[in-house]
């Protein structure tokens, strides 16, 4: 498993960023330690490194996923990655829009909150 940890640590890096991993590893502890290198090895090593899709696709589907799914707690984080994974805000918008059809219009709509807001932060730094 260390190839597919080390890819999952480039690609974490690479989707979102040198800050945002430095922050989630400075606030690693010996309880979370198992599950970071889990999602390094399982989510980051291997299904956001497949190169079956693209970054931007890929994106797209984890954000509709998250939305469909209600947890929008880690919208924003993916929201902030599309900044390199390439997603546009349209994107973003014809995913949240399948969601609504799909899931419910509740969870696309708050999913849309959570967008909006992270664009405007975005845009202001």
């Amino acid at each position: 498993m260390a190839d597919h940890f080390e890819t999952g640590q480039q690609t974490r890096r690479r989707i979102l960023g040198d800050a945002h991993v430095d922050r989630a590893e400075a606030c690693t502890t010996e309880l979370d330690k198992p599950f970071q290198d889990l999602i390094t090895e399982g989510a980051w090593g291997t299904v956001w490194a497949s190169d079956g899709i693209t970054d931007r696709e890929r994106s797209m589907i984890t954000i509709a996923l998250l939305a469909a799914t209600g947890n929008h707690e880690e919208i924003p984080m993916h929201i902030r990655a599309t900044a390199r994974t390439g997603a546009t805000k349209t994107d973003v918008a014809e995913a949240l829009q399948h969601v609504a059809i799909y899931a419910g219009v509740p969870r696309a709509n708050h999913a849309l909150k959570l967008a909006k807001q992270t664009y405007q932060e975005m845009e202001a730094e």
